[in-house]
């Protein structure tokens, strides 16, 4: 229970609306894109934070629950989770990632390779606007079908190396799914999957609001957005580890 999956901020946030033939396309040509569909990069750079509430069932366990995310622009993000009457948080707070223990209530600092999985969850809007400064790079790969649809697909390389492919609908340029290596609940390291849908308009920005994760090919959560607020002034206190 204490290692449940991250939210990918990018899978929330990757969204788009304008079509052109994939073949001539670069990968600053489709971000660019997916930006000025989302709402555009004005819109994007004024959101200072993010709130999402959510419910969420743990397919594989066969239990269901509350999840909110926070995430307070350029890295900083919070995570509290409700189980059967259990609190897990998770927090990075731009420079330590750490959590409390749901059994002990002790809060401690995350191992070395959760830490670098939960730094990368935990960039914002910022990283997608500009990239470059935090050391991200996007390569276009083509196209991939999937079932009986073709879409474009984004490989994107964090300055630690991790590498995630980002697949997108050709037609309305919305993200469809993205792939990558993940941190199971065990801490394994598993082939994470996560499929964005129900996108709707929050304050003139697209959001999904459905989002399911596999694990290896099995399906391990489903999560539904009940909730989403921007810019309600959270202090960089909240993201703190309590000493």
């Amino acid at each position: 229970m204490r290692k449940i999956v991250s939210f990918s901020i990018c899978g929330l946030f990757l969204l788009a609306l304008v079509s052109a033939p994939a073949s001539s396309q670069t990968a600053k040509e489709i971000l660019g894109k997916m930006i000025e569909a989302q709402g555009g990069a004005k819109a994007l750079e004024a959101i200072k934070d993010t709130t999402i509430t959510g419910s969420a069932e743990m397919v594989s366990m066969g239990i269901s629950g509350t999840v909110t995310m926070y995430q307070k622009e350029p890295n900083m993000m919070r995570l509290d989770m409700e189980f059967m009457g259990m609190v897990i948080t998770q927090a990075f707070d731009g420079q330590i990632a750490w959590m409390v223990d749901p059994q002990t209530g002790a809060t401690t600092q995350m191992p070395e390779n959760a830490s670098q999985e939960f730094k990368r969850q935990a960039l914002g809007n910022d990283s997608l606007l500009n990239p470059e400064k935090y050391g991200i790079k996007y390569d276009f790969k083509g196209k991939e079908k999937l079932e009986d649809k073709e879409y474009l697909v984004l490989e994107q390389t964090t300055s630690d190396g991790h590498k995630t492919a980002i697949y997108i609908d050709p037609a309305t340029y919305l993200t469809y799914k993205s792939k990558g290596t993940a941190l199971g609940q065990s801490g394994v390291e598993v082939m994470a999957e996560t499929i964005t849908a129900d996108y709707k308009k929050v304050d003139g920005i697209l959001v999904a609001h459905t989002m399911t994760v596999y694990q290896d090919g099995q399906e391990y959560m489903r999560m539904t957005m009940t909730k989403v607020a921007f810019n309600s002034n959270l202090e960089d206190s909240f993201f703190k580890m309590a000493k």
